[in-house]
């Protein structure tokens, strides 16, 4: 049962593993989205955003590939912005995530 289901995964992060396995356990199986493979595009980065109950810069993992980038935090100030960090830098995405 996916019911629509959808991870979007890094296999070598250890919750985005963990979160496809409780899913499982819990007889979820969602399509898997392998991001750094194929990155989402701006639609469904969008759709994202418009899903998930936190504000849209959680949505970027604040790593050394964030300050490699020249990011600063004023730079995913709108939900707009955090798209188009995430266009430029798909691994920045926060994972996993999950959306129905």
């Amino acid at each position: 049962m996916s019911d629509d289901v959808v991870i979007f995964h890094n296999p070598s992060c250890s919750k985005s593993r963990q979160t496809l396995g409780i899913l499982g356990d819990h007889g979820v199986e969602p399509e898997v989205v392998l991001y750094k493979e194929a990155p989402p595009d701006r639609a469904t980065l969008e759709m994202i955003l418009a899903r998930i109950d936190v504000e849209p810069s959680k949505l970027v993992r604040r790593d050394p590939e964030f300050k490699e980038a020249g990011l600063t935090p004023t730079d995913i100030a709108t939900a707009d912005q955090v798209v188009d960090v995430l266009l430029a830098h798909p691994a920045l995405m926060e994972r996993p995530v999950v959306v129905k």
